[in-house]
């Protein structure tokens, strides 16, 4: 079945249609958005709300672009608002601990793990990983999205909605800040 067919039979509400796209994008939807939170059990959550979404405001796809492009789109900017929202969760949480409410700020545990990462190259991927986390949010998304999840420019280009010299320039400035990132890093853990 091509996308033209499955888009088809989600629009009339076919059951069996939103398994086969659950099916087919599950894994691209958990490691994007993974990739994007850094946390896995808000990257399990926000997967399923992906779908629900999808499911929910299919009849308002319009076929403009692929449906890969559109889920995403969707996987992204549910990712990004997460991340706002726990910035803004750690705000307060700052702000609360200045007045002596509460000397406990909210962050996220610094152990994270991306489910595609080789054993020894751990504290590496973990490194990167926190130096993605640092990037501003444009950034860290077009970053995640080619390096991570192998789409090409143009791709990127659909999912953000922005043309492709945005996109060059936003992979550019995410590879120099990760450079300076990573750079103490490596001098101190190897040499490098």
């Amino acid at each position: 079945m091509d996308e033209k067919d499955l888009l088809e039979q989600l629009k009339t509400g076919k059951e069996s249609a939103f398994k086969k796209l659950v099916e087919l994008y599950k894994d691209r939807v958990f490691s994007t958005v993974m990739s994007i939170t850094q946390n896995q059990a808000e990257a399990e959550d926000l997967s399923q709300e992906v779908f629900i979404e999808v499911y929910q405001s299919v009849h308002k796809f319009r076929g403009d672009s692929k449906v890969s492009t559109w889920i995403y789109r969707i996987a992204t900017n549910k990712s990004l608002e997460f991340i706002r929202q726990s910035k803004a969760q750690k705000r307060f949480a700052y702000v609360k601990s200045l007045f002596g409410q509460n000397d406990e700020l909210i962050h996220q545990p610094s152990d994270f793990e991306h489910p595609g990462v080789v054993l020894e190259n751990k504290e590496r991927a973990k490194a990167l990983f926190e130096a993605i986390a640092k990037l501003v949010d444009n950034q860290r998304v077009a970053y995640s999205l080619h390096n991570l999840e192998g789409l090409s420019y143009q791709q990127i280009c659909e999912v953000m909605d922005l043309s492709k010299s945005s996109v060059e320039s936003l992979l550019f400035r995410a590879k120099q800040n990760l450079k300076k990132y990573l750079e103490k890093f490596y001098k101190e853990n190897y040499g490098e």
